[in-house]
């Protein structure tokens, strides 16, 4: 019964060219390093590759594109590889984007033998055109396709010679789906029971899902770690306006809910979270947790870092896999997302990435958050560094979600997307309306009670 092998050199060694590895982790949380370095040694070629980003620069999947290795990347996220964005954009790799709740759920469904589900995310985004769509509950979906891999691998935390799995903390993420769908997989673990085997109540994942376990040698914790004291400014908050946005949008914020916050500026929300308000911080890669300080000593309590291996866990938090993340999402159980954007129209439509000089295949990001959270509140500046408007008409960049937003905060101005159009409730002291309109390609109106700094 035992499946151990004795190095990642010997559990590679047979993968073929041309095969399909779906490859577990999160940026650089949770990868199976040392099997990755195994390939990379051994040299198959022509191979694709699913997984949520590709490594760095000489790290992690960044390895495998550095040997051109690599084919074509079914991925969520191009992430800080400039080796991946060079052989993107002059055309030697071919990638193909995929919102990463969608990622996750085509992962997940091929190893659960579904061959195809229906998602809201991406309806109304290029992404859809060429889908098949169906009409459920009153709301538009598109048919998305599984992801079945030849080869799985998958960085595990405790095993046994059984190949019973144990993951740790948000080092979890795709981890256990990649393990289900690959007819082939190889997993590293920090620590192996050679003898005796898991407590079967704490098994995340079974050992009928895994052919082939290692010892993982030496792990080189990249990660930045980071513990936020007190509620001082960060130097991507030297700039005024960011801070007054960030301020802003922390009002948002109600007891008792459940909010996701984006990558950048949204994530510095947390830390303006008024000490007497209790709310869930949600993570796409596998975090809830309280967001508020439960007193001043509490250190650390700000849980939200996305990546982060390492968190110190308080009362009510929880760690499960991306699935599962993105199942809260889509259904219906986040009550707020906050999120940056790069234009936002007066239908509330948003655009949130870009890849410039490239006509994307697919779309990457966190869409599900737009189509599945109660309420979406974006906060960016109102022009760009030359002095464009990012308030516009229409869209000029591919779109996140079509018609999702509901407030918008910029440094200027708040607006609201109602039925009846887009509507100017606060502006910024010091600001004028006439500035605004000079500032906005989109057409307003004014509320009623229109605030000056949240006062009428």
């Amino acid at each position: 019964m035992t499946k151990l092998y004795a190095s990642a050199q010997e559990a590679v060694q047979d993968i073929q060219d041309g095969s399909t590895l779906i490859v577990g982790g999160f940026g650089l949380c949770g990868i199976p390093e040392n099997l990755i370095h195994a390939l990379s040694v051994q040299g198959s070629r022509e191979l694709t590759v699913v997984s949520n980003n590709c490594g760095v620069d000489g790290w992690g999947l960044g390895l495998l594109l550095e040997n051109k290795q690599i084919k074509k990347m079914i991925a969520s996220y191009v992430g800080e590889n400039r080796t991946f964005e060079s052989q993107y954009l002059s055309g030697e790799l071919d990638v193909e984007l995929v919102p990463q709740g969608t990622l996750a759920e085509r992962i997940r469904a091929g190893g659960a033998g579904i061959p195809a589900f229906y998602t809201a995310a991406g309806i109304g985004t290029p992404i859809a055109e060429a889908k098949e769509h169906r009409e459920f509950r009153g709301g538009a979906y598109m048919l998305e396709q599984a992801i079945v891999g030849d080869i799985a691998l998958v960085k595990a935390w405790k095993a046994d010679r059984f190949g019973n799995l144990i993951f740790r903390h948000t080092a979890r993420n795709f981890n256990p789906l990649a393990a289900t769908a690959g007819k082939l997989t190889i997993v590293e673990a920090e620590e192996i029971l050679t003898e005796g085997y898991l407590p079967p109540d704490e098994i995340h994942t079974p050992g009928i899902y895994v052919q082939r376990v290692i010892q993982g040698e030496a792990y080189h914790k990249r990660i930045e770690r980071r513990t936020v004291k007190g509620r001082e400014n960060h130097g991507f908050l030297a700039n005024d306006g960011r801070i007054k946005m960030v301020q802003r949008a922390a009002k948002e914020i109600k007891p008792g809910m459940n909010v996701n916050l984006g990558i950048g500026m949204p994530t510095l929300i947390a830390n303006r979270v008024p000490q007497d308000e209790s709310i869930m911080l949600h993570s796409e890669n596998g975090l809830l947790g309280i967001g508020a300080y439960p007193d001043e000593g509490a250190e650390d309590a700000d849980l939200i870092n996305a990546g982060k291996e390492t968190v110190t866990a308080v009362p009510g938090a929880s760690f499960f896999d991306s699935a599962e993340s993105f199942g809260m999402i889509r259904g219906g159980h986040i009550d707020l997302a906050i999120l940056g954007g790069m234009e936002v129209s007066e239908a509330g439509d948003l655009a949130n990435w870009m890849i410039p000089g490239k006509l994307v295949k697919g779309m990457g990001g966190a869409m599900d958050l737009v189509n599945g959270a109660k309420r979406v509140v974006v906060i960016m500046e109102h022009v760009n560094k030359y002095g464009e408007t990012k308030v516009k008409q229409h869209c000029s960049l591919p779109l996140t979600g079509k018609s999702v937003v509901h407030r918008l905060i910029t440094d200027l101005a708040v607006f609201d997307f109602t039925p009846d159009g887009m509507v100017l409730v606060e502006i910024e002291e010091g600001t004028s309306v006439d500035e605004i309109r000079a500032k906005t390609e989109a057409h307003f109106t004014l509320h009623a009670n229109l605030l000056v700094n949240g006062n009428e």
